[in-house]
C-alpha cells in the first residue's frame, strides 16, 4: 500500500491498487482517484522449474543513437541446445556472415559495459565513453592501436568528465591485460584526436584527492569517524602548497588518520620465497610494531609505499592545521611518528 491524498477524505490515506481494473482506490472511503491506471510490472511469472534458458521478453533493448540503425535491427537468438531448433541455428549463421557496419561498435560497447560494471560505475559514465569511442571511431584513425587500451582510455576520461575519476590502476585492473602505459598512451591520443575534431583542447574535469577520499577508506574498512576526519583533513590540505598527485594526498591522510585511530591497522611484509626455479608468494606475514599502516594502505589505494611515505613528509609541518581538533588533541599530534 501507497499514501495518496483523498478528496474525499480530506487527507493522505493509504490507497490500495487494483491491477485488474486499473484503479486506485482509497482504502478508507473507497473513492476510486485513479482510474485505467497503466501496469508497468512484468505481465509474466518466474517459477523455480523454469528453464533459465526461457526469457519471456518479448521486446527488445532501448534505441542506441551511437549505432546506425538505433540499435533495432532482428536479431536472431542462438538455439538452446534442442535437436528441433536447426533452421534457428542455420538462420543464426547467416545473419553473422552478413555485412553489419555495428559489429565492432557493438563488441566495443560491450567491452565497455563490462568493465563499467566490474568497477561499479554509474550508466551516465558508461554512456559518456561509449561516445567517446564512437567520436574516435568516426575517425578511422584508430587501426593498429591497442583496443583494450583504447576502450579503457574512453572509460579514464569519462569517469573525468562526469566528476566520478578512478586511478589508472583501478582502470588497468578491468582492462583485459593493458598496461599503465598503453592506456597513458591511448588517453593521450583520444584526447589528441578530439581536440583536432572540436578545434579546442578537451575537458578533462580537476582531480581532487577527495575525490578518492570515501572508496579508500572503503577499502580499508574505516568506521564512519574516521572517514568523516579524513574528508575535513584532506579539504584543509588543498589550502596548502603540496605539490604531490592527489591520490598521493589522499593515501598520506588516510596514513596520519589511522595512526591517530584506536583501530591502528598493522603493516603487513608479504616474503616472497625463492625455491625449485620460480617465485611464489608465502602465506607468512609479518605484523612490526602494531602502528604503521603502509602495507595495508598501499594496497587499497594504489599507491607505492616509499610514496606514501613521502607525501606524509610534506604532510607533517601542517598536521595541526589539517587534523580536526575534535578528532585528535595536541598531544595526541605529537605521538605522531617522524618523518
Amino acid at each position: 500500500m501507497t499514501d495518496a491524498f483523498c478528496s474525499d477524505c480530506k487527507k493522505h490515506t493509504e490507497v490500495v491498487f487494483d491491477h485488474s481494473a486499473g484503479d486506485t482506490v482509497c482504502s478508507e472511503c473507497g473513492l476510486v482517484l485513479e482510474s485505467h491506471s497503466i501496469d508497468e510490472t512484468s505481465e509474466w511469472r518466474t517459477f523455480a522449474n523454469e528453464s533459465g534458458d526461457n526469457d519471456p521478453v518479448r521486446v527488445g533493448g532501448p534505441t542506441n543513437p551511437l549505432l546506425a540503425d538505433g540499435g533495432l535491427s532482428t536479431v536472431i537468438a542462438k538455439p538452446n541446445g534442442a535437436s528441433g531448433e536447426f533452421l534457428s541455428s542455420s538462420l543464426g549463421r547467416w545473419q553473422n556472415r552478413g555485412s553489419n557496419p555495428d559489429r565492432g561498435l557493438i563488441l566495443a560497447f560491450k567491452t565497455i559495459a563490462t568493465m563499467s560494471d566490474r568497477l561499479g560505475l554509474v550508466a551516465t559514465i558508461k554512456d559518456r565513453a561509449n561516445e567517446i569511442y564512437k567520436k574516435v571511431e568516426d575517425q578511422k584513425s584508430s587501426r593498429g592501436r591497442n583496443q583494450d587500451a583504447l576502450l579503457a582510455a574512453c572509460l579514464y576520461i569519462a569517469c573525468r568528465q562526469e566528476d566520478k575519476p578512478r586511478t589508472v590502476k583501478e582502470i588497468c585492473s578491468v582492462a583485459n591485460g593493458a598496461t599503465k602505459k598503453e592506456i597513458g598512451r591511448a588517453k593521450e591520443y583520444i584526447v589528441k584526436q578530439l581536440g583536432l575534431e572540436t578545434g579546442q583542447s578537451v575537458e578533462m574535469g580537476t582531480i581532487h584527492a577527495g575525490d578518492f577520499m570515501r572508496r579508500f577508506c572503503s577499502n580499508l574498512g574505516m568506521n564512519n569517524q574516521a572517514v568523516k576526519a579524513a574528508q575535513e583533513a584532506v579539504q584543509k590540505s588543498e589550502e596548502f602548497d603540496i605539490r604531490r598527485s592527489p591520490i598521493s594526498i589522499a593515501a598520506a591522510v588516510i596514513y596520519i588518520i589511522t595512526q591517530l585511530s584506536d583501530d591502528k591497522k598493522p603493516l603487513k611484509v608479504l616474503l616472497m620465497v625463492v625455491g625449485g626455479g620460480g617465485v611464489f608468494g608465502s602465506s607468512l606475514c609479518i605484523y612490526l610494531n602494531g602502528s604503521c599502516v603502509n602495507a595495508d594502505i598501499s594496497v587499497a589505494t594504489g599507491v607505492a609505499e616509499g610514496t606514501i611515505r613521502n607525501s606524509y613528509k610534506d604532510l607533517y609541518p601542517h598536521v595541526s592545521k589539517i587534523i580536526p581538533n575534535w578528532y585528535a588533541k595536541e598531544e595526541d599530534l605529537k605521538n605522531l611518528c617522524s618523518p
